[in-house]
């Protein structure tokens, strides 16, 4: 019982993160929020993994991770979305926290799924989460320099909503043993991805840009698994 404890204080602390980071959100600090977002990405790993060291799963350490990742991954990043646009596009931005439902849905299913033990099927909500929480810390005048832009923002949380429960396999870490070639080189893409995220930050003297190469990285992960779905879907044809 008492070993049941520690994964959960650690999936305690990932709700926390999230939680602050709706309030950081609501303040405009989203380079905070995106901070906390990954921090409680940094816990949802660690829960798991203490979790099978000790031996100690439970079904309440399982309801109480999906509890957490919806708020983390999803209220969070649906949140920073709508107060990011909300100064262009006024209250239509409340369409961004769609997203957060179809966060709760694709957590639901990924609880029922006995398919994604090693990989994924449709987009993990972390990753959705990466790719919003480095995208709204970008200043406002240069991703939101024309009206339009806001709702091309939208748009794109709707095919966020439609990826995290799509019948799209995506690859995990996990499958290292199988995909070692696979995430190896989707690894080195990243590097060059925030390397040259990095470099545009130092150059602008603008954080933010670093914080981008999040996003990239999540663009370079959906891109390389639709390839790959394509790619199979052929093969099996």
């Amino acid at each position: 019982m008492t070993k049941r404890i520690i994964p959960n204080t650690i999936t305690s602390c990932n709700l926390l993160c999230g939680s602050v980071a709706v309030y950081m959100a609501t303040q405009n600090e989203f380079i905070w929020a995106f901070v906390l977002i990954l921090a409680g990405a940094f816990f949802d790993f660690f829960d798991g993994l203490s979790a099978r060291l000790l031996k100690a799963p439970s079904p309440i350490g399982i309801q109480l991770d999906s509890l957490a990742d919806d708020i983390t991954f999803g209220l969070a990043p649906s949140m920073m979305l709508f107060c990011y646009t909300k100064p262009i596009i006024g209250w239509w931005s409340v369409l961004a926290l769609i997203m957060a439902a179809f966060s709760a849905l694709r957590l639901a299913k990924f609880n029922v799924d006995e398919r994604q033990h090693d990989s994924f099927i449709g987009l993990a909500t972390p990753a959705n989460a990466i790719f919003w929480g480095g995208l709204c810390c970008l200043p406002g005048e240069v991703l939101l320099a024309n009206h339009w832009l806001a709702w091309v923002l939208i748009g794109i949380s709707l095919v966020s909503c439609y990826l995290l429960n799509a019948e799209i396999p995506f690859f995990s870490f996990k499958s290292f043993k199988k995909e070692k070639t696979l995430i190896i080189s989707f690894l080195a893409g990243c590097l060059i991805l925030i390397g040259f995220c990095v470099a545009k930050a130092v150059i602008n003297h603008h954080i933010e840009f670093a914080l981008f190469g999040g996003t990239a990285c999540i663009v370079w992960y959906v891109v390389v698994n639709l390839l790959l779905a394509c790619f199979r879907k052929s093969e099996n044809q």
